[in-house]
């Protein structure tokens, strides 16, 4: 980990953010259980993590299933208040080695992206609190044409950059967000916190991003585009 490349750096990374760059995950199943029990529901761990990685909206109608008497607006809403609260009294648990990594490649010039289907009131709080420069763009959850899987989301944040999916990376946890990352046509990069990256096409799963540096996603991303063209 943490070597030096002679391969040339990506145009762009794009982060996802929710349980790639930050440790939320567990914020959003701790609003939605007391949320589904005050509608008389039950909601266990496994019905949770079948919403990581969707579009807020798309979660939201898996609530309303799940019994909660709310339209998917007040529910996405309400969900974001919750977690926006717990953050504030807890402050951001950025993931192992996500922050530093953010770092370096701001400190070698590397655009970057945060790309997430939280709301974007949210995703610029998050992103004011990492730094006002850590990113180029923000692509959120209400900014898509279309949720992950889709790959609009990463199509508009390169289109934003004005770079070239190909020469990209794109950082995912959960299999909803590397699926779109796939799709879009970027190098993508899995890093698994609550469920399992298998068969979901990454061109390559890091079990963590502590130690890692720009150099490697360089490596990665040469070797990616190697592969493809052979």
């Amino acid at each position: 980990m943490g070597r030096v490349t002679s391969a040339p750096l990506p145009a762009a990374v794009l982060w996802d953010m929710d349980g790639t760059l930050v440790d939320t995950e567990p914020l959003w199943m701790a609003a939605e259980t007391p949320l589904v029990e005050s509608h008389g529901g039950t909601w266990t761990h496994e019905d949770a993590l079948r919403l990581v990685g969707l579009g807020l909206h798309d979660a939201a109608r898996v609530l309303q299933d799940a019994g909660v008497k709310m339209s998917a607006d007040a529910i996405v809403t309400h969900l974001t208040d919750e977690v926006m609260a717990s953050l504030a009294r807890e402050g951001v648990p950025f993931r192992p080695g996500a922050r530093e990594l953010l770092a370096d490649l701001r400190a070698r010039g590397v655009k970057t992206a945060l790309v997430t289907m939280s709301l974007r009131h949210m995703a610029l709080s998050i992103a004011e609190l990492i730094g006002p420069d850590a990113f180029d763009i923000v692509i959120a959850g209400d900014d898509a044409t279309r949720p992950k899987p889709y790959p609009d989301p990463y199509l508009q944040a390169c289109a934003g950059l004005g770079v070239d999916p190909t020469d990209c990376v794109a950082i995912e946890d959960s299999p909803n967000g590397l699926r779109a990352a796939v799709a879009s046509g970027t190098t993508s990069l899995g890093v698994p916190m609550q469920v399992s990256l298998v068969g979901t096409g990454a061109h390559a799963v890091w079990p963590t991003l502590d130690g890692r540096t720009a150099d490697d996603l360089a490596e990665l991303h040469a070797t990616h585009r190697k592969a493809r063209h052979v």
